[in-house]
């Protein structure tokens, strides 16, 4: 079964789980949407971690990403998650590090 697995979030899907965690020390995650493995990926068994630097609005709304690092064909079902992801609202606009980590255990 393909798996992904990080800190603090785990969803799974049919042949796969992805994951995403921050930093405890900064803004809190109210809701989060996991990234899809993309299909591509999974038939050509491609893992590893993707980082994804998020700015987040006052209100807990993401206002941009970029991509840190990660394989290509990764990356954009990552920034296409963190982009629905909600944070708790501070009192200014906050940049953070959001790490997902894909693995294949084998089916």
């Amino acid at each position: 079964m393909l798996t992904a697995s990080a800190l603090s979030l785990l969803s799974a899907a049919t042949l796969s789980a992805q994951t995403g965690t921050t930093d405890e020390s900064k803004r809190k995650i109210k809701s989060k949407v996991s990234p899809a493995y993309p299909e591509l990926a999974k038939r050509m068994s491609v893992g590893g971690k993707v980082k994804i630097e998020v700015v987040i609005t006052p209100d807990g709304h993401v206002r941009s990403t970029r991509v840190v690092g990660g394989h290509p064909l990764l990356v954009q079902a990552c920034q296409d998650a963190v982009k629905e992801w909600k944070f708790v609202p501070g009192s200014e606009e906050t940049t953070q590090i959001v790490e997902f980590t894909f693995t294949n255990s084998g089916i």
